[in-house]
């Protein structure tokens, strides 16, 4: 009896701790995260000098009012600990082009970007494929006036192959797939980054985390923020 719980108790450990071994532990990829204000308090430090994360995504705004609690702290936070950072826009597609552009850009400086804006879309709000991509694209071309580059687009595999496919080919993409193998699109369309688990885990956050990593020969490089003097 002994014996079998020491056993018993052994292979629980094990697979407790092959359990932790996350995606950027086994392999050479460019690795990241984005976060909100759903991880809570976040130990900066912890992932700047335990962690091999090179660029993260904080959320700032949805729609037309919403400005996530977290952001001011998270951003100014993560600059301090040398992180590469950039932000994001949850878009909704009934809400006023405008009005969104007006809340994302109060949030969203300049000055604190080293990554594009990424704008995360995802639903559709009712709207049919038409519709809702007259929408998007009314907004994207406002959001790429406004900071003189184009945005980083995220959706996830299901809801581009529906909606997107074959009308993305002047945007950077990033692909939410949850399950492997590796996301396929409709259109073959090539995606700099694989978001590939919504329940990764980190040093320095309590909870799950939303993780990423780039595809192939794509760099960081790609999605830098291009600073010109004297602007904004």
């Amino acid at each position: 009896m002994l014996r079998i719980f020491l056993l018993t108790a052994l292979t629980f450990s094990l697979l407790s701790a092959s359990a932790q071994v996350e995606c950027e532990d086994t392999c050479s990829h460019i690795h990241g995260i984005d976060i909100s204000h759903y991880q809570g308090k976040i130990f900066w430090e912890t992932i700047a000098s335990n962690t091999p994360m090179a660029y993260v995504y904080i959320k700032a705004t949805e729609g037309g009012n919403r400005i996530d609690q977290e952001y001011e702290n998270n951003i100014l936070t993560a600059h301090q600990y040398g992180l590469k950072v950039g932000s994001y826009h949850f878009y909704r597609a009934k809400i006023e082009q405008e009005t969104q552009l007006a809340n994302f850009v109060l949030q969203c400086r300049p000055s604190e970007q080293d990554l594009i804006p990424l704008i995360d879309v995802e639903v559709a709000s009712g709207l049919g494929v038409e519709e809702f991509c007259d929408s998007l694209f009314k907004f994207l071309e406002l959001v790429e006036h406004y900071y003189r580059q184009k945005p980083l687009i995220y959706s996830g595999t299901n809801f581009y192959n529906k909606y997107l496919a074959g009308k993305m080919d002047r945007y950077p993409l990033m692909i939410a797939q949850y399950r492997a193998p590796e996301p396929v699109l409709k259109d073959g369309k090539d995606y700099l980054i694989w978001q590939y688990t919504g329940k990764g885990h980190l040093r320095g956050i309590n909870g799950y985390v939303d993780k990423s990593r780039f595809m192939g020969d794509h760099k960081l490089k790609e999605i830098r923020f291009r600073h010109r003097k004297g602007e904004f």
